[in-house]
């Protein structure tokens, strides 16, 4: 039995919002990589094991973009 791909989740984060992050991995493209709520969050110019808060710049339906602030 096929299931229903047609049901999407929402992302739980959207632009303009502030978390606060720990930097689990590092991407191919060597961004950060986060997790809010499990759902991974691209963070450049940050390392692993760096905790700061970001802003959400972009938000797609498997993975958003985050900047540093402060």
């Amino acid at each position: 039995m096929e299931q229903n791909r047609s049901v999407q989740r929402r992302p739980p984060v959207k632009k303009g919002e502030h978390y606060k992050v720990r930097i689990e991995a590092l991407g191919k493209g060597g961004d950060g990589i986060a997790r809010v709520r499990g759902f991974v969050i691209f963070v450049p110019n940050t390392n692993v094991g760096d905790e700061v808060e970001i802003e959400i710049k972009n938000v797609k339906e498997r993975f958003a973009f985050g900047e540093v602030v402060g």
